[in-house]
């Protein structure tokens, strides 16, 4: 294959505080934070009229969720329009992640906080999932592979 990995997916976040810190109970470790300070060499720059603005203000964090897998994040844009409703526009839909066991998954979210959009259950591809949402509503399915998963067996149908 081409690839190794998926390396990151990027977030605009409503509060990119409040979004480090969803992550960080996820058990994500901020690995990486630029201020907007690091363009005011960089007119050319998206960001060089915040560096001028708010030079301490952060403008990208990189959350570590799995060894080298990121959750990129920036702050929303008061241009930016507001976020897309889940599976309704075309785009974005979601992100997965693999745990070793569904149900500890499960509990370890539960007494961090996070609500558990749709519980535990198999999907159609003979997989374990379950569902939660970050604060902007950006959705996040937790998989467990069985014996039987399409995604290690091979399935098409």
């Amino acid at each position: 294959m081409l690839f190794q990995s998926i390396m990151h997916v990027t977030f605009f976040a409503e509060d990119l505080n409040r979004s480090i810190r969803f992550y960080e109970k996820l058990g994500g470790k901020v690995k990486m934070a630029v201020k907007y300070k690091a363009y005011l060499d960089q007119p050319e720059s998206s960001f060089y009229q915040k560096a001028l603005e708010t030079p301490e203000d952060y403008c990208i964090v990189y959350v570590e969720i799995a060894p080298g897998q990121f959750v990129e994040l920036y702050p929303k844009g008061e241009e930016q329009k507001e976020h897309i409703v889940f599976n309704r526009d075309t785009g974005y839909s979601h992100f997965a992640v693999v745990v070793d066991d569904i149900f500890k998954a499960r509990d370890y979210l539960t007494e961090q906080g996070i609500p558990i959009l749709i519980e535990p259950k198999i999907g159609n591809s003979r997989t374990w999932q379950l569902w939660i949402a970050d604060p902007d509503d950006n959705r996040i399915e937790v998989m467990q592979y069985t014996p039987e998963s399409f995604q290690l067996t091979g399935h098409i149908d």
